[in-house]
């Protein structure tokens, strides 16, 4: 599985640790910046990221800024981009189950910890989306 990474200044240690998480997971994980701490612009990345996921060229995106607000807003005006802000367990599992999300965004001063932010990974990536009664539903979005 692959997956496109891309993160601002605020949350760069978050995406290092999500990257190296995933890497040692066996996920082929395209870095797509920012790539030091330096004061960038985030729509920058949210893009990069959203348009490979909504052509195809990956299987899923992770986001993360500092509240990981910026970042979902901007990757959701791609088409078919389907960003999920997340803070929990639960919600990270039902937003594939139930809405076929394709970009975790995630907020580095929001999660309590890197470990949890690799759990929310973990969970995102491994949940099946249940089609069905949802699929309709996700195919109203566009």
């Amino acid at each position: 599985m692959k997956i496109s990474i891309g993160c601002d200044h605020g949350a760069y240690d978050l995406k290092e640790t999500l990257k190296n998480h995933l890497t040692a997971k066996g996920y082929e994980v395209a870095d797509e910046g920012t790539y030091s701490k330096d004061s960038c612009d985030y729509p920058v990345f949210a893009h990069r990221v959203a348009n490979k996921v909504a052509a195809g060229d990956v299987d899923f995106g992770i986001l993360c800024c500092t509240t990981g607000i910026g970042m979902s807003i901007a990757a959701n005006k791609i088409k078919g981009a389907r960003a999920a802000l997340l803070h929990d367990e639960f919600s990270a599992e039902m937003t594939r189950r139930h809405n076929n999300s394709n970009i975790l965004c995630i907020g580095a001063k929001i999660v309590e910890s890197e470990e949890k932010a690799c759990r929310l990974a973990d969970i995102f990536l491994s949940t099946e989306f249940e089609g069905g009664r949802h699929e309709r539903r996700v195919n109203m979005f566009e």
